[in-house]
């Protein structure tokens, strides 16, 4: 019965909170710092969406094996992003200390797009991007963000595999609607 109870409080801590941002819905703006290939600088929502579309990606913490295979697999398409006329970011409460190192890694991020650091999950709070029974953490979230700075799309699923194809799908899809890209 312990180790039943055991699990249930293991798998309870790995679920996410449902995203409460809807499409069309506000997108919260805010900075924060972040590292691209290594180098600090401060990321702003605002200015990014005046070059175009924005996927803000949250994820729970760098260098986790689904973090790790996330990042990678928005680092490997991050030329259909810039095609579309999209940028990436990721954010992340979990081992903020060691972004610099992910935004490197070459089996990471590899340097393609920047990762910002998110204490105390306060911007993924702002986009109902959080665990459910650890709220300190971002959830696996993935939204798209117009630039109108409106959710086009979100994606809430903790497995990793699905992100990038849901919000290039999401962007396709924004593309074809000119009044929001």
């Amino acid at each position: 019965m312990r180790k039943l109870l055991a699990f249930a409080l293991i798998a309870s801590l790995s679920l996410p909170a449902l995203a409460a941002l809807k499409p069309g819905a506000p997108a919260p703006a805010f900075t924060a710092p972040a590292f691209l290939a290594g180098h600090a600088f401060t990321y702003d929502l605002k200015a990014a969406l005046k070059q175009g579309p924005v996927v803000v990606y949250f994820f729970p913490a760098a260098f986790t094996p689904g973090c790790n295979a996330e990042a990678a697999a928005f680092s490997r398409a991050i030329d259909k992003f810039k095609a579309a006329g999209a940028t990436v970011i990721g954010v992340t409460a979990g081992n903020t200390e060691r972004l610099a190192a992910f935004s490197t890694d070459t089996e990471k991020c590899a340097g393609k797009f920047p990762v910002a650091a998110d204490p105390g999950a306060k911007i993924a709070s702002t986009y109902d991007a959080t665990m459910a029974l650890k709220s300190d953490l971002a959830s696996r979230t993935s939204y798209l963000i117009g630039r109108d700075g409106k959710v086009v799309a979100v994606y809430d699923a903790m497995n990793p595999n699905q992100h990038v194809q849901q919000m290039l799908d999401a962007l396709a899809r924004l593309r074809q609607s000119p009044a929001r890209h």
